[in-house]
């Protein structure tokens, strides 16, 4: 996955949620457009606990995305 592709779903106005899903079949929901963060090299997506606010993050290596996709498509999955 190139850095570009994922910055543009990242910039979307309206933004539109969407799914990671990683070669290892790991999926990342990202709801919000400040809940991601690209680089060259990975994808940083921030894990919310309670307030919407990360409290943590997982790092993603581009290498390893398979799938982006609007989260409304894999609401029924």
């Amino acid at each position: 996955m190139s850095p570009e592709t994922l910055r543009i779903w990242l910039a979307k106005r309206p933004f539109e949620p969407f799914r990671v899903t990683t070669s290892s079949g790991e999926t990342y929901d990202l709801r919000h457009p400040e809940m991601g963060w690209v680089t060259r090299n990975e994808l940083l997506v921030g894990i919310t606990e309670r307030d919407g606010i990360p409290a943590r993050y997982k790092t993603v290596a581009l290498l390893h995305i398979t799938a982006v996709e609007p989260l409304d498509s894999t609401a029924a999955a």
